[in-house]
């Protein structure tokens, strides 16, 4: 039934056609047995015949088919062809012209359509005339009806799907914006992450230079803090390397400001701090630590307080007056999990979406991004009982 019902909605004049010739069938039966001169049977097919056309070429052509519609009524009044079957048309054109004709031909037609019924009364009056003028008007009354109907509805579905038209332009131009300004949440996000480790990788190759002079003022008079400078220069141009495969892959902007001083980012042993800035602020968080504590990649302790600091940020924003939060910090053999939960008003996901944590930060597309740069996994959405939750595992192996 679906098929079929596709298959007409693809075929719409083909539609027309099966309605058309029905019309002239039904129209020519109508006729047999009338009887009338040739030359009136001769009129009253090609009458039959021009309303057919109107009928099956009507969406292809609906202001001509209007005309011809017209051009064969005034046939009807000249030559005494009287009103029948085919006359069906006339409503119909008079709906398809209201629905999706020009504006002059909708109007036109909506005349035609008040003056129809009593040109047709004028012309057929009837065999017994009627005295009361009364009852002749409501006749006409009667007759036009339903032409003022078809144009009415005609004119409505016109309005209709022109509002349909302006809300799927709307929506459309809106979604186009949206990724318009995800994109450039997106750019503006990764420069900043890639200034970030822009200075992390420069405070790593700080180290290692002041490691390298002091192993170089040591070596003979203490190997043993000498091979350990080298093996901290080890470690670190290790790390260094890693952070600065993941710079290479990030998107800088040509008018970042490069900063004449390099100083470490926050790390995972600062989210204490600022989880104690966020409780002065009057929000009540609960904070622990899981597992133990090891050193971390430079990238993955930014990230990790990152993540803390837009989410609790959030918290603050769309959670409530009477919101509270907690963050776990859980230390695996391979990674590091976070889990920030908060049971606040449930803050809808577009919040997140649209720049939650602050103007920089662009709420998840900055989370997803930094994660993506460690080659972590992300999962936030809505808490089952309300409130909001993000969790996090970051690889401490880094590739």
């Amino acid at each position: 039934m679906q098929r079929l019902y596709d298959f007409l909605r693809r075929h719409p004049t083909g539609v027309d056609v099966f309605w058309a010739v029905a019309l002239l069938g039904l129209s020519g039966l109508s006729m047999v047995g009338v009887g009338a001169t040739a030359r009136h049977r001769v009129a009253a097919v090609l009458v039959v015949i021009g309303y057919c056309t109107v009928v099956a070429l009507r969406r292809l052509a609906p202001e001509k088919m209007l005309l011809l519609a017209i051009a064969m009524g005034l046939a009807q009044l000249v030559t005494g062809v009287e009103p029948g079957v085919m006359n069906f048309a006339m409503l119909v054109i008079v709906f398809t012209v209201a629905t999706v004709g020009q504006r002059w031909a909708s109007r036109l037609a909506l005349v035609c359509s008040l003056a129809a019924a009593t040109l047709s009364k004028m012309r057929w009056p009837g065999e017994v005339p009627r005295v009361n003028w009364a009852e002749e008007v409501f006749i006409v009354v009667v007759l036009t009806v339903p032409f003022v109907l078809a144009w009415v509805l005609g004119d409505s579905m016109r309005t209709r799907r022109a509002y349909f038209r302006q809300l799927e332009e709307r929506a459309a131009r809106l979604e186009r914006e949206r990724e318009a300004q995800s994109k450039v949440a997106v750019a503006a996000e990764r420069a900043r992450i890639a200034r970030e480790l822009h200075d992390v990788v420069a405070h790593n190759v700080s180290v290692m230079v002041v490691q390298a002079d002091g192993a170089a003022y040591v070596m003979d008079a203490a190997p043993d803090q000498a091979k350990q400078a080298l093996e901290t220069i080890s470690s670190t141009g290790r790390q260094a390397l890693a952070e600065m495969r993941r710079l290479l892959g990030v998107l800088r902007t040509g008018d970042a400001q490069e900063s004449g001083e390099y100083v470490p980012q926050p790390d995972v042993e600062q989210i204490q701090e600022l989880i104690e800035q966020v409780r002065q602020t009057g929000l009540a968080v609960d904070f622990k630590v899981e597992g133990t504590p090891r050193p971390l990649p430079s990238g993955v302790e930014l990230t990790a307080y990152r993540i803390v600091q837009e989410a609790l940020t959030n918290t603050r924003k769309h959670g409530g007056p009477d919101a509270g939060a907690s963050v776990r910090l859980l230390y695996f053999d391979d990674g590091l999990g976070l889990l920030v939960e908060d049971d606040g008003r449930g803050a809808a996901h577009e919040l997140y979406e649209d720049g939650g944590a602050d103007g920089a930060g662009h709420g998840m597309i900055g989370m997803r991004e930094r994660v993506g740069m460690v080659g972590g996994t992300l999962d936030a959405g809505p808490r089952p009982g309300g409130g909001f939750r993000i969790s996090a595992l970051l690889p401490l192996k880094q590739t």
